[in-house]
């Protein structure tokens, strides 16, 4: 076998942006090998699969892909079964609006600052914590949800009545938080009821066995009825 052909997934298991692309992958049914990519030790060849020096890489259909939301846009247009966009220009728009809140709002204001001082630190040997930074995102979280729980209470979907690329960029993020059980789910019923749906997808599958040395997932993480 040519494992050349062998779609492979180089990635990190808690981050936001790996976990997009391998739940659509999933929801695609599209089969790939998972690579870890520990992309701050020296050696690492992140730079020679993308210019960029960030994750996710895919490496799928004799080339490398990159950038989450190009990845997942591509792998929409390419696989289109089940689709993952609405078919009109607005609500198209509002897909990629909720991709960009949590690809780069969410991200700064939360996913980034927890997930850095809880978690890469320490994997990274790059010092301390800083509380304040974890405290600013846990503030912050609280906002967010309670945004997207009003979206919900008026939507079956984060960006409408199906389910788009914008519900899996939101588990990504949500997801990592939840791994480490900084999200209040008691919150926000609807987001709660939201993600428990999305989590019982059969894509959700590889995302609930996850495991980081060193930090146990939260004890709630894998269940289904949370």
């Amino acid at each position: 076998m040519n494992t050349h052909s062998t779609p492979r997934l180089y990635h990190v298991a808690l981050s936001p942006f790996c976990r997009k692309v391998r739940l659509v992958l999933a929801e695609k049914r599209i089969d790939v090998e998972l690579v870890e990519e520990r992309w701050w030790e020296p050696g690492s060849e992140i730079l020679r699969r993308n210019p960029a020096g960030k994750i996710p890489v895919l490496r799928l259909d004799g080339r490398l892909w990159a950038e989450s939301q190009a990845i997942v846009e591509y792998l929409d247009e390419a696989y289109p079964n089940p689709p993952l966009m609405p078919l009109t220009p607005a609500e198209r728009h509002e897909v990629r609006r909720l991709c960009a809140w949590f690809d780069d709002k969410f991200n700064t204001e939360v996913t980034r600052p927890i997930l850095s001082e809880r978690v890469w630190k320490k994997v990274m040997n790059a010092g301390y914590p800083d509380s304040r930074l974890v405290k600013s995102g846990l503030r912050a979280v609280k906002d967010h949800m309670d945004y997207l729980g009003h979206l919900l209470e008026h939507r079956k979907w984060l960006a409408g009545n199906m389910l788009t690329l914008a519900d899996f960029t939101a588990a990504a993020h949500l997801s990592c938080l939840d791994y480490i059980s900084d999200v209040d789910w008691d919150r926000s019923a609807a987001l709660r009821d939201w993600y428990a749906t999305i989590k019982s997808r059969p894509a959700f599958r590889n995302l609930l066995v996850d495991q980081v040395p060193g930090f146990a997932p939260a004890p709630h993480y894998a269940q289904l009825d949370f």
